[in-house]
């Protein structure tokens, strides 16, 4: 948190685009959120992330951040961690409304529908932060004409980090594209490891004990003929939950090569 009351401006970069900050919200001592005006000229599709970042001396100081806001949103929305002593979300935990950031020009990533065959049951599996381009997917129109069925589980230590848990828990009542379609079709499976909750299994257990299919239609397991897969978070997270996947059949798909899984590697720090 900041206890500035001017806003900091930065000086132009033809490499990237300069936005402001528009709002900050600090859900609690290291976990925030906060957005920036979108450029009119970038597209993305939900899923993607784009790289941002900070002045330094030198050059920019840039990460790669998943965009949690839908992809028609007038505004670019971020979810981030204060890593100790990380050179970017060290700094970037103060800014406040009326900053500016660099923004790269593009768009990238695999967490997208076109990388997926046709399912009828979308599992979005994230760890922390891992949670935000699954709120751009989880917005998506076209994903609820896509999937029957779309489950989002995250897992985090505290139930603190537990961000969004109003909206996911609603099935986001009052969004105005997709709030009928999510009543019917949309999923949320919280887990906290580190506190007493309903919950506190790792995902990798839920997968193997059939806790993964609470509440949802279905066979109580995964089926490389019907479900698919998005995961993003900890690299621990994504490989064993790869290798369990692959176990029982699944082909990891990226956008030449369309399949069942699909995994992030992008991080901030």
């Amino acid at each position: 948190m900041s206890s500035r009351t001017e806003a900091v401006k930065i000086a132009p970069n033809d490499a990237f685009n300069i936005q402001t900050v528009l709002w900050v919200k600090h859900w609690n001592e290291h976990l925030f959120s906060f957005a920036v005006d979108r450029p009119a000229s970038l597209r993305f599709r939900s899923g993607e992330f784009v790289m941002i970042g900070l002045p330094t001396e030198a050059r920019p100081l840039l990460r790669a951040y998943s965009i949690a806001s839908p992809s028609y949103s007038d505004e670019l929305e971020f979810l981030s961690i204060a890593v100790p002593d990380g050179p970017l979300t060290s700094r970037l935990r103060h800014i406040i409304p009326g900053d500016e950031i660099y923004l790269a020009r593009k768009t990238t990533g695999t967490l997208v529908a076109d990388a997926l065959t046709p399912g009828k049951r979308l599992f979005l599996l994230a760890t922390g932060t891992g949670l935000a381009p699954f709120l751009s997917v989880m917005r998506d129109p076209d994903i609820y004409e896509r999937y029957e069925q779309v489950i989002i589980v995250h897992s985090v230590r505290h139930l603190s980090d537990l961000a969004f848990r109003d909206v996911l828990e609603s099935r986001l009542a009052g969004d105005p594209l997709v709030e009928e379609e999510a009543a019917a079709k949309f999923r949320y499976l919280p887990i906290v490891t580190r506190e007493p909750f309903p919950r506190q299994q790792r995902i990798t257990t839920l997968m193997e004990n059939g806790g993964l299919f609470e509440g949802i239609d279905g066979e109580p397991k995964l089926d490389p003929a019907t479900d698919r897969v998005m995961m993003c978070g900890s690299m621990d997270m994504i490989r064993d939950c790869s290798a369990i996947l692959e176990r029982l059949g699944f082909e990891e798909g990226s956008n030449a090569k369309p399949a069942d899984f699909v995994i992030e590697k992008a991080f901030v720090g």
